[in-house]
């Protein structure tokens, strides 16, 4: 599945094999976004699926910066 743009967000959702992996995932994932000074917003839901909204707040819409994080997170979850 590839990232779509929803609302003004390039957004992507994932299931994985539950909860513990997703707490996982996002610790690598929080490491790659404090690297780069730019944090995607999570939801968690259905105990195993994780949504991630990326958009550069300061500039009010999706940027390069944000292709750049989500490509990061597919690496991460693949």
């Amino acid at each position: 599945m590839n990232w779509k743009e929803e609302h003004g967000y390039l957004t992507k959702t994932y299931e994985l094999n539950g909860f513990k992996e997703i707490t996982e995932a996002l610790t690598k994932i929080a490491d790659k976004a404090d690297e780069m000074q730019h944090h995607p917003d999570v939801e968690i839901f259905e105990y195993k699926k994780v949504k991630f909204k990326l958009m550069t707040h300061d500039q009010g819409k999706i940027t390069e910066k944000d292709h750049q994080m989500a490509q990061k997170i597919d690496h991460i979850l693949k």
